[in-house]
């Protein structure tokens, strides 16, 4: 009888989570097909598509993490159904995401420049910069969309932007087809195809999405809304004390695997392209605990607005039942079957039996993974986002980086070590976001 009184909690998660699901899998399902397309283009195409993400990763999640600040802010407001408030948060975000936007692709643009200095093989650093810079281009286009979809996402709106995704990712993959292989009359471009492929997918987005909000009444209030606010410095304050924060803790994170990436060069491309495949495998599963975790946050913001703990505390329960389900299945599956997915992407049997490796270490920690996602994305709903930044710097930073180094070259256990150290890192920000959200809920509210 307990577990059945979760089923409501479950089916309102599950119908808010499957569209940003659907989305997110799609993305992966894009980038994993790149890297096959990529992969059987050669191994050194393949290392350069590792390399030039590890980095580019970097600036792409800070600006996408920003934007995640618009949506507990507009889904507290929506719930009080303060329009003039809402469309003063979209009109101030969106012009907000933009410039930061601008200031990312300047940064990345300038860290271009030292690629080649970063210990990685000389024919990867070749492919890797004119890559690397298609993919700074796209960040502009990009961020102003996730602009738009974080506020629809607010409002308890998340089909859109995931048409939207399918349609663009159909598009990216059909370039892809067209410019990595010189398909139908176009040259074959290898892995830069594949990088104009994603640039022209990301531009048609955010033009879809306004179109899609002028369009229906429901929504083009708010634009209506918006052009007659001023900008408002104290608005723009707001969402940067609540995106940064959420930016900087995905960055920390995300740091961790970038870094991994780069002690993968030093120990040669095979490595680094093994690396690549069992992240892409890990980096699949993760996005459906992702859009469990998205769903949780718009709802636990929709209830915070009105002040409902009681309620809260349950749907914090009802997202870890479903992410630990799927998670540990996903793990056994990546156990069984780690010395066939590898063949996916690549025939190069080195790369192959490393990549076997890495999955064993990828299944170990995608409960812990689930996990942190979870409660990382319930404190994000309740605005708590400073804290949970300094805990994920403290368990990536300072536990799993120096561990992926002291196992991966000190103790002599090479890239599973570097894994290891990500095992840990993932295990303590799941403990430490625990003991975070149990101290915010149970303490008299």
């Amino acid at each position: 009888m307990a577990l059945q009184s979760y089923f409501p909690l479950y089916k309102k998660n599950l119908k808010l989570a499957f569209p940003v699901i659907l989305s997110q899998v799609g993305q992966v399902t894009v980038s994993l097909v790149d890297n096959m397309m990529v992969g059987h283009a050669g191994t050194t195409d393949l290392a350069a598509a590792s390399f030039s993400n590890s980095i580019f990763i970097i600036g792409m999640l800070l600006g996408m993490g920003i934007t995640m600040g618009l949506t507990p802010l507009v889904g507290k407001f929506y719930s009080q159904k303060n329009d003039t408030e809402v469309a003063a948060l979209m009109k101030n975000g969106f012009v907000l995401h933009g410039i930061i936007a601008m200031v990312i692709v300047l940064v990345m643009s300038v860290v271009a420049l030292f690629l080649g200095r970063m210990g990685q093989p000389e024919e990867v650093v070749e492919l890797a910069y004119p890559y690397f810079m298609v993919l700074v281009t796209s960040l502009l286009p990009m961020l102003l969309f996730y602009s738009l979809k974080q506020f629809l996402e607010g409002m308890g709106n998340t089909k859109v932007a995931m048409m939207i995704t399918l349609t663009a990712n159909l598009v990216n993959l059909v370039f892809n087809y067209l410019l990595i292989f010189g398909k139908a009359g176009f040259p074959a471009m290898g892995l830069l195809g594949a990088g104009i492929s994603t640039l022209i997918a990301r531009i048609i987005m955010p033009i879809f999405i306004l179109l899609y909000l002028r369009r229906h009444q429901s929504f083009s209030k708010f634009i209506r809304n918006a052009l007659h606010i001023k900008l408002d410095i104290a608005k723009i304050k707001q969402l940067l004390s609540i995106g940064l924060p959420i930016g900087m803790q995905i960055v920390i994170e995300v740091l961790t695997f970038s870094v991994g990436a780069v002690m993968m060069g030093w120990l040669g491309k095979e490595q680094l392209a093994a690396h690549q495949i069992a992240l892409g495998m890990a980096s699949f599963t993760y996005m459906i605990s992702l859009g469990v975790g998205a769903a949780s946050t718009i709802l636990v913001s929709h209830e915070f607005g009105v002040h409902n703990f009681a309620l809260i505390r349950k749907m914090v329960s009802s997202a870890l039942h479903l992410i630990v389900v799927f998670m540990f299945s996903m793990g056994v599956a990546f156990i069984l079957l780690r010395e066939q997915l590898p063949w996916l992407f690549t025939k190069d049997t080195a790369v192959i039996h490393i990549a076997a490796g890495l999955l064993i270490i990828a299944a170990l920690f995608q409960v812990f993974d689930g996990i942190q996602v979870a409660l990382l994305s319930v404190l994000r709903g309740l605005s708590d986002v400073r804290k949970p930044m300094f805990l994920a710097f403290f368990s990536y930073s300072v536990i799993g980086l120096p561990i992926s180094y002291v196992f991966g070259f000190i103790l002599g256990f090479g890239a599973i070590g570097i894994w290891i150290g990500f095992l840990f890192g993932l295990a303590s920000a799941a403990c430490f976001f625990a003991y975070r959200l149990r101290k915010l809920l149970f303490s008299g509210n």
